[in-house]
């Protein structure tokens, strides 16, 4: 069921121009327990997250004060007018002693200089048709971290995991988490809906906005629902986890479950999620939509070197231990099944 979500190709090298999309590198901003859509305000959010994108990233992001381009002072992606934010939940490796140590991030194909994040792809079309692009305030999320089962996962239809068997592997993916040792890391993937109501930037749950399409897939061409009638670009997250570290089975799970643990305590992988908050400057990113552009070659856009997109950090807002191995996952969360009862 999974090889028919997704038969657009992934790499830069495989597309012509026939298939104008942006792919870009943005390399980390900050790792932190900060999340301004579920808990606007709060300085210690339930669970870790990590961030990219523009330096304006706080625990409020509230539309009505903040105009993000005109706020932010630098970038981690790529192309330079995008100070946009994007974030996911931390991978985190069980030990057998029950302590947690947090899986690192790394460059992914053509990008290996930058700093961790993640590749971020919008894609206008894959049958040449237009899209809106997302306006000022809008805001989006995808997934949701209190899943526990495949019936529930599947609703969102193209949030998966890659087994890397070398850094260009991109078949082969799962709803769940790889249950065995993977040569080159996992790749989470996680693709946004793409229709738009057409009228509201937000909702209340960060979702309703925006609707998969119809009785089909994006990468078909399955039209927008009567619901959500305005096609906009697909978002897409492609994020590295170098697991290579803990490849060694001796140390894995004696009963023969994988060992990799979601910030949000989920060992199944299944509520795997993430957010979005556009900062875009001025038109540019409809500009790029409606432009022939080719990965991260698009005339029209400013562009900065991997290197400029590193430089660009935040100092976390809660100071805590997120490097040495930890009791606990950060902010205590506990690891939890279906039915929300603590397993570990």
């Amino acid at each position: 069921m999974l090889s028919k979500w997704h038969h657009g190709p992934a790499l830069v090298s495989f597309f012509t121009s026939a298939s104008a999309l942006l792919r870009f590198s943005c390399s980390q901003l900050v790792v932190e327990r900060l999340d301004p859509l579920v808990n606007p305000g709060v300085v210690g959010s339930p669970h870790l997250h990590q961030i990219i994108g523009g330096n304006t990233f706080n625990a409020t992001m509230d539309p009505k004060t903040l105009s993000i381009p005109d706020a932010a002072t630098c970038t981690t992606c790529t192309f330079a007018e995008d100070f946009s934010n994007y974030w996911t939940a931390v991978l985190f490796f069980r030990a057998r002693n029950g302590t947690y140590k947090r899986v690192p991030q790394k460059g992914n194909v053509y990008f290996e200089e930058s700093h961790g994040g993640m590749t971020v792809y919008y894609i206008p079309s894959y049958h040449n048709s237009k899209v809106t692009a997302f306006k000022p305030g809008f805001r989006m999320i995808t997934g949701d971290p209190t899943i526990r089962t495949k019936e529930e996962a599947s609703k969102y239809r193209q949030l998966t995991y890659t087994c890397l068997q070398d850094p260009m592997t991109r078949t082969g993916e799962t709803l769940d988490m790889p249950k065995k040792p993977c040569p080159a890391g996992i790749m989470a993937n996680l693709r946004f809906p793409t229709c738009w109501d057409g009228v509201n930037l937000d909702s209340a749950d960060h979702s309703s906005h925006v609707s998969y399409p119809l009785n089909g897939t994006f990468e078909n061409g399955a039209p927008c629902p009567a619901s959500h009638p305005v096609p906009i670009p697909q978002l897409f997250y492609e994020i590295v986890w170098d697991t290579t570290p803990f490849n060694d089975i001796s140390e894995w799970p004696e009963d023969g479950s994988q060992p990799f643990v979601w910030s949000y305590g989920d060992q199944t992988g299944l509520g795997n999620h993430g957010d979005y908050v556009f900062g875009w400057q001025g038109n540019a990113l409809q500009i790029a939509m409606d432009t022939n552009c080719n990965g991260n070659k698009c005339p029209e856009l400013k562009y900065q070197a991997i290197t400029n997109g590193n430089a660009c950090t935040k100092k976390p807002s809660v100071e805590e231990d997120l490097d040495d191995w930890l009791p606990e996952l950060p902010g205590g969360m506990p690891v939890t099944d279906a039915k929300g009862n603590v397993v570990m």
